[in-house]
């Protein structure tokens, strides 16, 4: 006879049996990639398109309890975002549950003891993306293989993940822009362009941009993103994946390098060292060698989608893993160099690359197994010290209020007394779009002498993203750093000053004692005050010039079939003084009230022709130059242009060099470098279609196109092909110049602005332009006429140079930082406008529409662009 105790043991490794079968049928039964795809992720030559990847990621969530997929959005051109949350059944299914403690911890919506408890009961909140940056293909493939392993895998690890975290991934960041790179890559696999990139933006408008906008959020990509982010589940990681690591390495990882914002909680910058410590372990372990740590990528910069969460008490990751390409690659082991990374020794020694890779064969799959290896150290660390992140969430964010109520401020108000209450509004919405809580006053009320209008905005400083509020702001101050004692600058990781008010003129009061006023908390993004459509416009209705919103109004009513006219000198309506530059329109009244509610202006009746000089507009014809050098601020213009609704044609090479170029009232040059604007790709980069440049059938055609009556516009770098080719008299101040001697690598410089000038009104008196290693003009009186160009612009008339914008004399630097700034450019021309036969050139030193963030420079263009649609 069988014991009991034997019977027991046989009914439990029967039962044990079962369990295991049941879950290897479930497991079985769950598709992978290769099911779908037909080939492995990361094999060599293979790329899934984002409608192979949509559909894995569909049959996934169909077949697996432990996989949620949501749509959260579109993109520019239409295409479905998609998070999945991965954890167990049992997480799944109280989804809310887990929202709502990682909320009230971030948030600091709960007290002390409470915290505690919440932290203990709550799931760790984990970010995962790939497939932003889409040139670097590796990462959008291989979320598809994470979420796959992290739904089946029945590994003791990853059974700890799922019960631990909620694992929000996203698989593709820029749909778009994988489609747009993989299909390049299709079409160019066994040519010698195989391991090109694609001569278009790779984002509709932004490219590579893509991670530049994160506190802005004007495109729907980066918003979406944002929105789960810092206004619904506040994850205490974001992985952003990257590519590539320093060439004849693997991967790239934190620690980072310095500077540290001083605005980041300091219990950031150590939570990033330890998961960059968790990754280094791992891959040691697993015998991965070449993953190096600090290495450019500092903690300064706010703007990306690594370093906007450090401002929300959120650990950021980034990783930049070598190899993008599915084309292999040979590394001969004799070429090993002794450094790598600008000085990182390979021997081993030191202490941020410990086990440098020596070389050989390089393959995709190598980058799909390194950042998945960096992605379960990060997921199994969370795991481990879920309630440790929770509640250091809570901390921070509850120190961040402290600081509050000790250093300030107790408040900034935005008031609705603006130049421009739309790009008032707009600043609030920024704001809010990043999670920042915002109250707006239901009475009037004053404070410190001031009074202050209903409707009038309040941020209080006592608030757990407080770091965010301040470093939006306020100004930077980014400290001075050299690369070795008398060497050049250390240039910052993008930009050393971003300070939202002054990009966009905006006037925010920084209030440092507390007071009282009746508010309510706003819930939602912020609507436009309200508008006004009155008196009797039998003539038309007057729009202020000072308000950006007038031409994206201006414009709509002219593609309607209405009427637009631009004043040249201020005119009364009323007792309402409308400024020279103001806008008269007239058309359809239904459009008229819709516009007035949309943009929140006041339309003010003119009842009869005013005696102010008017010139009467059409509706403006844009050219815009776009190189086949995929160009973003070509992209960001372009942008701007549909935001304001004005009727754009892209001009490529040929078409410049062919084109009847007098349909346009205005061509734009976007910043590029002389010689790329000239020669473009050559034949050795790209096929043949998208190789030179304008060349000079092309300026001898732009230069006819001006000199016949067009208006050329170009901004900063474009601005010397411009000098060079059409011979004017104007030189940049900067040329030459080493970063020793003059360095501004991305800060806002003030500028002096002639607002009686008709390209700048409705301009303030005095504005921050965004320098990004820009230049300053020098008018060269003594330059020969049509020196530089073809023989037919030669022979120009020697043009007359007005001078419409002027670096400050003194105190440039408004936010930021800057070298020479008071040698080199104060005092000296920003924006000049040349004649040039019967036509004009106008000149910019700087980028005025630099991605969307200046709006106070907005109004520079849109004049322009009016001036060439003037009939």
């Amino acid at each position: 006879m069988i014991s009991k105790t034997k019977r027991y043991k046989v009914a439990l490794v029967a039962l044990v049996m079962a369990f295991a079968c049941v879950h290897m049928s479930w497991a079985q039964q769950v598709p992978s990639p290769k099911d779908v795809y037909g080939f492995r992720v990361g094999d060599d030559y293979k790329l899934a398109d984002y409608s192979q990847i949509e559909d894995y990621l569909t049959k996934l969530d169909k077949a697996s309890d432990r996989v949620k997929m949501v749509e959260i959005g579109k993109t520019v051109l239409g295409r479905k975002m998609y998070v999945l949350f991965i954890s167990s059944e049992n997480n799944l299914a109280q989804l809310d549950k887990w929202k709502d403690i990682s909320t009230k911890l971030a948030r600091v919506q709960v007290s002390d003891s409470e915290a505690v408890k919440l932290s203990e009961e709550g799931k760790a909140v984990v970010w995962v993306d790939g497939g932003m940056h889409s040139t670097e293909l590796a990462h959008g493939q291989m979320t598809s293989e994470l979420a796959y392993t992290l739904a089946t895998s029945e590994s003791t690890e990853m059974k700890k993940i799922r019960e631990n975290v909620i694992t929000i991934l996203m698989p593709v960041m820029n749909p778009d822009g994988l489609d747009i790179v993989v299909d390049w890559y299709k079409k160019n696999l066994g040519t010698p362009y195989e391991t090109s990139r694609p001569p278009i933006l790779y984002h509709y408008y932004m490219g590579h941009d893509n991670n530049r906008d994160w506190f802005m959020n004007t495109m729907p990509e980066t918003y979406h993103v944002t929105k789960i982010l810092y206004n619904e589940w506040y994850p205490q990681i974001v992985y952003n994946h990257h590519q590539s690591s320093p060439s004849w390495t693997k991967i790239s990882l934190p620690p980072y390098a310095d500077p540290v914002n001083p605005r980041i909680h300091p219990a950031i910058t150590a939570g990033v060292s330890e998961v960059g410590s968790a990754m280094t372990k791992r891959f040691s372990l697993e015998n991965m060698p070449g993953a190096i740590a600090d290495n450019f990528y500092t903690m300064f910069w706010n703007g990306g989608g690594r370093t906007v969460p450090y401002y929300h008490n959120m650990i950021g990751i980034l990783t930049e893993t070598g190899h993008t390409s599915p084309t292999p690659r040979f590394y001969d082991p004799e070429k090993l160099p002794k450094t790598v990374a600008g000085g990182t020794p390979t021997d081993g020694t030191d202490i941020m690359y410990p086990d440098p890779w020596k070389g050989g064969e390089s393959h995709f799959r190598d980058a799909v197994d390194y950042m998945l290896t960096a992605t379960w150290a990060t997921l199994d660390l969370a795991a481990d010290r879920k309630s440790n992140y929770l509640y250091n969430i809570y901390k921070m964010g509850a120190s961040a209020i402290e600081k509050a109520k000790t250093e300030g401020p107790f408040a900034y108000i935005i008031g609705k007394d603006q130049w421009d209450s739309f790009e008032a509004v707009n600043l609030v919405n920024v704001l809010l779009k990043g999670g920042i809580e915002i109250e707006k006053a239901t009475k009037s009320f004053t404070v410190n002498d001031k009074k202050y209008e209903k409707g009038s905005y309040i941020i209080y400083g006592g608030q757990a993203f407080r770091p965010y509020l301040m470093d939006l702001l306020e100004k930077q101050n980014y400290p001075t750093r050299f690369q070795y004692p008398g060497g050049p600058p250390d240039t910052p990781y993008d930009l050393a000053g971003w300070t939202l008010p002054m990009q966009m003129g905006v006037s925010v009061d920084k209030i440092g004692d507390s007071f009282n006023v009746s508010t309510e908390k706003v819930t939602s993004l912020a609507d436009y005050y309200e508008g006004e459509v009155a008196g009797n416009a039998s003539f038309g209705y007057a729009l202020s010039v000072n308000t950006n919103a007038s031409v994206a109004a201006t414009n709509k009513i002219l593609k309607a079939g209405g009427t637009a006219y631009k004043s040249k000198e201020s005119f009364k309506v009323g007792k309402t003084t409308f400024a020279a530059g103001s806008f008269i329109v007239s058309g359809d009244k239904e459009l008229i009230e819709s516009l007035s509610e949309e943009y929140g202006l006041e339309f003010k009746g003119v009842s009869s022709k005013p005696e102010a000089a008017l010139t009467k507009l059409h509706m403006p014809k844009v050219g815009l130059y776009k190189s086949w050098v995929a160009n973003m601020d070509e992209g960001w213009t372009r942008f701007v242009m549909d935001e304001y609704a004005f009727e754009m044609d892209t001009l490529h090479d040929r078409d410049i060099q062919t084109a009847d170029l007098s349909m346009y009232d205005v061509i734009i040059l976007p910043s590029q470098r002389a010689k790329s604007i000239l020669h473009g790709h050559s034949v050795l980069q790209m096929p043949e279609k998208f190789t030179g440049g304008i060349g000079l059938e092309g300026s001898l055609a732009l230069s006819k196109y001006v000199k016949n009556g067009g208006l050329l516009m170009a901004f900063d770098e474009a601005s010397n092909y411009v000098i060079e080719q059409f011979g004017l008299p104007l030189k940049d101040a900067t040329e030459g110049v080493g970063s020793k001697s003059f360095f501004i690598p991305g800060s806002l410089i003030k500028t002096g602005i002639d607002t009686s000038h008709p390209l700048a009104f409705g301009m303030q008196d005095t504005v921050a332009v965004s320098f990004n290693k820009s230049r300053a003009f020098v008018i060269d009186k003594q330059r020969k006429k049509g020196e530089g160009g073809d023989e037919d612009i030669k022979d120009a008339p020697a043009p007359e140079v007005e001078v419409i914008a002027t670096y400050a004399p003194k105190d440039l630097l408004m936010s930021g930082w800057a070298m020479g700034e008071n040698k080199y450019i104060a005092k000296k021309p920003a924006m000049v406008k040349a004649k040039y036969g019967k036509g004009s050139v106008v000149l910019f030193a700087f980028r005025p529409q630099f991605r969307a963030q200046p709006r106070g420079t907005y109004k520079l263009i849109f004049n322009t662009i009016y001036e060439g649609a003037a009939e």
